[in-house]
């Protein structure tokens, strides 16, 4: 017997046997109840659906083109780069604390990258420009921006997070302590901070623990007599330095656990940013002292 099925058009590719031989082994399967999933399983295939689902989401960052008013040398690996947005001044008025940062991408890469802004909120609306400390890792869009041009065009967010609050160490007379610490880049918001002002003339015992490789590393020394005037003492921490150096070497966790020097838990504010495991161990330390960990500020 032949048989002669006709397929669609639009299926031209499916090949259909008319043997009826074929035909003959075309039998139902027995019947078998399915095993319902474990739980773990069906959460595993959740998530994934979820992660599947958010990556089609589309973008919803705003971007705004802006062109480098200026780039230099800042220190080894380290660039002091400013973007002017004097074209969207609604961009730089958003930025109204010490710690907030946003997204930066360049024409051709895709992967943008976070910057915290370095320069002071009232410098930036002021201006209508943003400055950054950038470093230059290889391989990386930091990398590629750092080796733009003063005029080149890149692309920048709205400004993101909600820094460092401030608010939850004043007054100054009841928290009369206050510690920073910084490493490498890490000191880039924490010159917004300082430049901001947060009453350290006010406070018995403002710190920056700044650590970096060597000198060479170190950015803003330029801006150390300014801080210091403003009523914060430097304490410079290298881990590599070299044989004319005499003050603090090592890491900052450790510089700091030998001085310590925390009399009023209680009265004593903190900010921390840079390396995980220095914020980390710096944070153990503080707790162990005593100080809360609300007191204890990022930016992240």
């Amino acid at each position: 017997m032949s048989i002669t099925l006709s397929l669609p058009p639009s299926l031209p590719h499916v090949h259909v046997s008319t043997s009826p031989h074929s035909m003959s082994i075309l039998r139902r399967p027995p019947f078998r109840r399915l095993k319902p999933l474990p739980d773990h399983h069906f959460r595993r295939h959740r998530l994934a659906s979820l992660a599947a689902a958010a990556s089609v989401r589309q973008d919803t960052t705003v971007w705004t083109l802006a062109p480098l008013s200026q780039i230099s040398p800042a220190a080894e690996s380290l660039f002091h780069i400013s973007i002017d947005v004097s074209d969207a001044p609604d961009l730089a008025a958003s930025h109204t604390r010490p710690g907030q940062y946003l997204q930066l991408r360049i024409a051709d890469l895709a992967k943008p990258t976070f910057l915290a802004i370095s320069s002071p909120p009232a410098f930036s609306s002021a201006s209508g420009a943003f400055e950054f400390l950038v470093k230059s890792v290889t391989g990386s869009t930091a990398e590629v921006l750092c080796g733009l041009n003063k005029g080149d065009v890149v692309e920048i967010s709205q400004v993101m997070g909600g820094g460092f609050d401030v608010d939850r160490i004043q007054p100054p007379d009841a928290y009369p302590t206050v510690v920073i610490f910084a490493t490498g880049s890490g000191i880039s918001p924490i010159r917004s901070l300082i430049e901001s002002g947060f009453s350290a003339n006010q406070r018995s015992d403002v710190r920056l623990y700044y650590g970096a490789r060597n000198l060479k590393r170190m950015a803003y020394q330029d801006r150390f007599k300014e801080w210091e005037s403003s009523g914060v003492k430097i304490v410079p921490v290298l881990s590599q330095p070299d044989s004319s150096w005499s003050g603090e070497t090592g890491y900052v966790q450790a510089a700091f656990a030998r001085a310590k020097q925390i009399y009023r838990p209680e009265g004593t504010g903190v900010v921390l940013c840079g390396q995980k495991q220095m914020t980390e161990e710096v944070t153990s330390i503080l707790v162990a002292e005593g100080v809360s960990t609300e007191m204890i500020l990022k930016n992240f």
